[in-house]
């Protein structure tokens, strides 16, 4: 049976209907759902209701998962393989370390030396009203910049950073940040990355990007608040609104996405993320 697809937006993204991933797939039904992945840059499947292990069984099928060991406390105790994005309070009563989570303009694991080929998030919990992720097309972004724009950021590398978001405690946050800077020194990516798998040149900025190498941090804002600007355009950008049971992939190697905090935090947001492991890209930046 031909795989069955609604689409979400004009600027990205696929709704694979009629699809429980927790049943058995075979090598042809899910060659279609990553041809359409790499199509669409973003697959919605609805309506969910399975275990963690089988969330992490078919993120598998997408590639090997990262453990998360540069995030180690974002990620479940039990299984590492899933990373906590959560406003639910620790056991301790304190708030959640990953209230924050995804605030941002971001890709993921782009500040390390192997960023993520793509993400699924499922969704437990949302709130009433709010709470939406937006995405944006980094490949029709890029497509768009003018020939001149295009030859200016061919060889930039912007440094990207860990430990940037908001914690909630601001104590647990000066040290969250020291840590994070020992776990993940800055990191330089090629503002420009080719896709391994379409061939397809994307745009690779983000918030998280304070400068470009062999540049000051005033000199390289401009340019940076340029290209986030001009890639978060209407016509790039996917609002997903979230419902329970949802499960959301994306190709963190053509999109780059931001969690949205207009909602009712006394209301439970929880979500959780495999992370799939990308291709080596970037490095290691001594003072960054």
């Amino acid at each position: 049976m031909a795989l069955k697809l609604r689409r979400l937006s004009y600027a990205l993204g696929a709704e694979v209907c009629d699809i429980d991933v927790s049943k058995p797939m075979g090598e042809a039904q899910f060659g279609e759902i990553y041809r359409a992945f790499l199509q669409y840059g973003i697959l919605l499947f609805r309506n969910q209701d399975i275990t963690r292990e089988e969330h992490i069984d078919f993120s598998r099928r997408f590639g090997e998962l990262d453990r998360h060991d540069s995030l180690p406390r974002d990620r479940r105790a039990d299984h590492p393989e899933l990373l906590m994005v959560t406003n639910e309070p620790n056991a301790d009563g304190t708030p959640s370390d990953t209230r924050y989570t995804g605030r941002q303009w971001h890709s993921d694991m782009s500040f390390t030396t192997v960023p993520s080929l793509g993400s699924l998030l499922r969704c437990f919990a949302v709130p009433e009203v709010g709470g939406d992720t937006l995405f944006a097309n980094m490949d029709a972004a890029y497509d768009a910049l003018s020939d001149g724009m295009k030859k200016l950021i061919a060889g930039l590398h912007g440094i990207q950073l860990s430990g940037t978001r908001k914690i909630a405690n601001e104590e647990s946050g000066v040290v969250r940040a020291a840590e994070q800077r020992r776990l993940n020194p800055p990191v330089a990516q090629p503002i420009v990355r080719v896709h391994p798998e379409t061939g397809r040149k994307a745009l690779y900025i983000g918030e998280k990007v304070k400068r470009f190498d062999g540049m000051t941090e005033e000199e390289s804002k401009p340019l940076i608040d340029y290209l986030v600007r001009h890639a978060t355009r209407p016509d790039f950008v996917y609002r997903h609104q979230w419902r329970k049971d949802d499960i959301l992939a994306w190709d963190n190697r053509c999109t780059m996405h931001q969690a949205l905090g207009d909602f009712d935090e006394t209301q439970l947001r929880h979500m959780e993320r495999t992370t799939i492991l990308g291709t080596p890209s970037g490095y290691v930046v001594a003072n960054g």
